[in-house]
């Protein structure tokens, strides 16, 4: 009888084993997008309206106060969709409401970001204010083969044009496999809703455009579309122009899906503003980067999205309890708006 147990407990033991040695492993990349709110150096630039961010404008924006915004941010960004799974920082991160190049270079020299190898995808854009969008990404792990900055015609109500924040598109490679990431900053809801609307369906258009043109050249191009783009995933710019779908299942490959979308109904966001909150920050990606129906993870596929929502980066007291920590009562906080991100994993033999 004994011997018997032995041999059934010897059985489990190598079942265990096989189980352990079958084990799938998996190599994991974090995608982020974070708008920086207005992250101004202090210098005056006449070609923009950038006073308030001076020492002597509307902030009394010092270099004190600027040295301690870089302090903030290089502490979140490194620090987006770690967990217990995935210790590494993002390797790609889009971000927005940046003055210039300069403010990048500074924020990526920060001791908390300057061993991670970051570079810089920059131009600058015709926004009055000067703020743009740019990319942040790991040099070891992604090689950039072409960059452009595709701008966004509207013109307001007498035909003038609204000068807002170029669409910048980067392409290159990560660990050797071809990708595409589309940076946006939409443009705003500044005389209501409802009458900005159009501008930010012009936004959702053009972005199609985009994504639709490296389609026609490869019909499984992967590409992420990421940003603050002013509206909800329920609001026309995102659902009808850009054509975004909420489930996975529903997505084509030629389509987009929004795994942002759940979240905004479950009632989650990353701004608020009247107690009222909302998801205008988002990554959405084409359906190559769908699961496939036997599992393939032999090139990069999303897994999981969501909101970094720590608690250092939430208000703890006051009026604005439980909203973004932003600049405020003269003291420098993080931003008004939360991150996001979400995870590409690809199997690794």
């Amino acid at each position: 009888m004994k011997i018997r147990n032995l041999f059934f407990v010897f059985l489990g033991f190598l079942a265990v084993v096989n189980a352990e040695a079958q084990q799938k492993k998996y190599k994991a990349h974090t995608v982020a997008f974070y708008n920086l709110e207005n992250l101004f150096d202090t210098i005056r630039n006449p070609e923009i309206f950038d006073e308030e961010y001076t020492p002597n404008g509307k902030n009394s924006w010092t270099h004190k106060k600027y040295k301690q915004k870089l302090a903030n941010l290089s502490r979140v960004i490194p620090e987006i969709g770690t967990n217990d799974q995935q210790k590494e920082p993002p390797t790609i991160i889009g971000v927005s409401e940046i003055e210039n190049r300069g403010v990048l270079e500074d924020l990526i020299k920060q001791p908390s970001m300057a061993h991670l190898g970051y570079g810089i995808v920059h131009f600058d854009s015709p926004d009055r204010r000067g703020i743009d969008v740019a990319l942040l990404y790991r040099k070891k792990d992604f090689v950039i083969s072409n960059t452009s900055s595709i701008p966004l015609y509207i013109s307001d109500d007498a035909g003038k044009r609204v000068y807002t924040r170029d669409q910048l598109l980067v392409s290159g490679h990560l660990d050797g496999e071809e990708m595409h990431f589309i940076v946006n900053h939409w443009p705003s809801r500044s005389g209501g809703e409802k009458r900005s609307s159009p501008f930010r369906e012009a936004a959702g258009a053009l972005n199609k455009k985009i994504i639709d043109s490296l389609l026609t050249i490869n019909p499984k191009a992967k590409v992420m579309t990421m940003g603050d783009l002013n509206d909800g995933p329920y609001n026309r710019s995102v659902k009808v122009a850009l054509g975004a779908e909420r489930k996975k299942e529903d997505t084509k490959m030629n389509g987009v899906f929004n795994p942002f979308e759940e979240m905004s109904k479950k009632g989650l966001g990353t701004l608020a503003y009247r107690d009222a909150w909302d998801l205008f920050d988002q990554i959405i990606i084409t359906g190559a980067f769908l699961d496939t129906n036997d599992n393939d993870y032999s090139t990069y596929k999303y897994w999981k999205a969501g909101i970094f929502n720590r608690s250092y980066l939430v208000q703890q007291t006051g009026q604005y309890k439980g909203y973004p920590l932003r600049n405020a009562n003269n003291e420098v906080g993080f931003s008004d708006h939360f991150p996001v991100y979400l995870y590409i994993i690809k199997e690794v033999k």
